[in-house]
């Protein structure tokens, strides 16, 4: 059997307003942006280089998912960005004024931080450790 992750659905408030900050902070790649009907739009994104799984931006169209935005997991770091360069990636952060909730500091897996993104959803970004 040889399966993987396709995507990973994000709720957010607004397409246009994830996609910039996706994009335009986080320098992801626009993969797709499709609109599906009046209200729905299919749009995803990755980060540069990766060319595996990529994150889905959903639109909360209901009172339920509009109360997921930002704390899809209850408050646990909620994705894993790996990085080749983390000084790159955190000086962009702070120039960018995202907020960090865990400042960089080295771990046994390697250099780590946390950020939040513009919806308060948290991130580890990580350089593992090479060997």
């Amino acid at each position: 059997m040889n399966q993987s992750l396709a995507h990973i659905a994000l709720v957010v408030n607004d397409y246009d307003e994830a996609i910039q900050f996706y994009t335009e902070i986080l320098h992801f790649t626009l993969v797709e942006d499709k609109v599906m009907s009046a209200t729905k739009r299919w749009i995803m994104v990755a980060p540069p280089g990766s060319t595996g799984t990529t994150l889905l931006l959903a639109q909360a169209s209901n009172e339920e998912q509009k109360s997921r935005v930002g704390n899809q997991t209850g408050g646990r770091v909620f994705l894993f960005l790996f990085t080749d360069d983390i000084e790159r990636d955190y000086k962009n952060l702070l120039d960018k004024k995202v907020t960090i909730v865990r400042e960089l500091e080295n771990q046994p897996h390697g250099k780590v931080l946390v950020f939040a993104d513009l919806y308060g959803n948290l991130w580890d970004l990580i350089e593992p450790r090479t060997i």
